[in-house]
């Protein structure tokens, strides 16, 4: 539901992440003023930079000062001197953990003009959805070392599922698929049951009983391997996926290549809970080498703040992102790839913005 000011905030993160942020919140100003809505945007320093000079991710407090927000944007985490996992960990694992955004949402559309790797393939065949499990898996950190150091190492890393857990994600994805403008009306389930006898057959019980509610839906199943093989293949099959944490962290880097690459892939962190709070963001990295120079692609970050307005009472705001974005792709930019556009990441923007009308 729409409200009276929409209360967002801003992580704009490293790297590039603030560039391309300034382009989203330029785009949301833009269609604010068209639509007549009101909103207030709170930036936060948090990301590598703070935590070089203080030691600190998330200062105390922070997580109640977003969930005093209607959502939060985040350009992109990743610092040259800091050390992998420690950001990702501490700060959008935490963030996803403890604000229970357990959907992660990954559109996964081939806009006009984009190109695709799969030959003979347009932005009729590109066009589905995967829904993620955003909190369990191999991403609990359960497990731990022995004799660690020696030839004699062991590592143990242990995946979580729940009832809860995995029926909570399935129905929403359901739901999703009733409610989603395809003809398809398909939810996959995309496991790998043969093999993970125990986690992903709580995965596939559940999956069976919650679709006897849904009988207007269509499913099928994959295997995770037979997955990536089929969206490379025939990826006008899919409508919508559902699958676990690890294997849709991975599935989704595949359908983001497919789509273009990951200047045009955006996605959610869901908490669809009321009063929950979610998390928008593109999908590629901070990319430190391009810090400054205006070449990086602002187009994944103006997607993902579409999806913010989309899930947060905004939808025909979103939808208006959507067109404007899909306009400029199919007929001013040369290329995706940063410093290729043939426009630079500010002058996207702007493009965007003019194309909103």
């Amino acid at each position: 539901m729409a409200t009276s000011t929409l209360k967002i905030a801003a992580i704009p993160g490293d790297g590039t992440g603030p560039e391309v942020t300034a382009e989203a919140l330029k785009v949301l100003d833009a269609v604010s003023s068209i639509d007549a809505f009101a909103y207030d945007v709170e930036m936060l320093d948090w990301g590598g930079d703070r935590y070089l000079k203080t030691g600190e991710i998330i200062p105390e407090g922070g997580l109640d000062l977003l969930r005093s927000k209607h959502a939060a944007f985040l350009g992109a985490i990743g610092h040259p001197d800091v050390a992998p996992g420690i950001l990702e960990k501490g700060l959008l694992l935490e963030l996803r953990f403890k604000l229970d955004q357990y959907i992660n949402l990954r559109p996964v559309k081939l806009l006009p003009g984009v190109e695709t790797p799969l030959a003979g393939r347009g932005p009729q065949d590109i066009d589905f959805v995967v829904v993620r499990e955003n909190t369990e898996d191999l991403y609990c950190g359960v497990g731990g070392f022995l004799k660690k150091g020696t030839p004699d190492e062991v590592a143990v890393q242990q995946a979580i599922y729940t009832r809860k857990g995995c029926e909570r994600c399935i129905r929403w994805a359901f739901d999703y698929t009733r409610k989603r403008n395809s003809p398809k009306k398909t939810l996959t389930l995309v496991a790998k049951t043969n093999v993970l006898t125990f986690g992903h057959d709580l995965w596939w019980r559940t999956f069976q009983e919650v679709a006897k509610e849904y009988p207007d839906v269509k499913t099928d199943y994959n295997h995770v391997d037979a997955c990536c093989m089929w969206m490379v293949k025939n990826p006008d099959a899919y409508d919508v996926i559902v699958t676990t944490n690890m294997f849709g962290d991975i599935i989704t880097d595949l359908a983001g290549i497919l789509q273009g690459g990951m200047g045009v892939a955006a996605g959610g962190n869901l908490n669809p809970d009321k009063g929950g709070v979610s998390m928008f963001e593109p999908m590629g990295g901070s990319a430190p080498k391009y810090t400054g120079q205006n070449v990086i692609n602002p187009i994944a970050a103006i997607n993902a703040m579409a999806m913010l307005l989309e899930h947060s009472g905004h939808p025909k705001s979103g939808a208006r992102i959507d067109k404007a974005v899909a306009h400029v792709t199919g007929t001013k930019m040369k290329s995706q790839a940063a410093g290729k556009m043939g426009y630079g990441t500010r002058e996207v923007g702007d493009l965007v913005v003019a194309a909103l009308q």
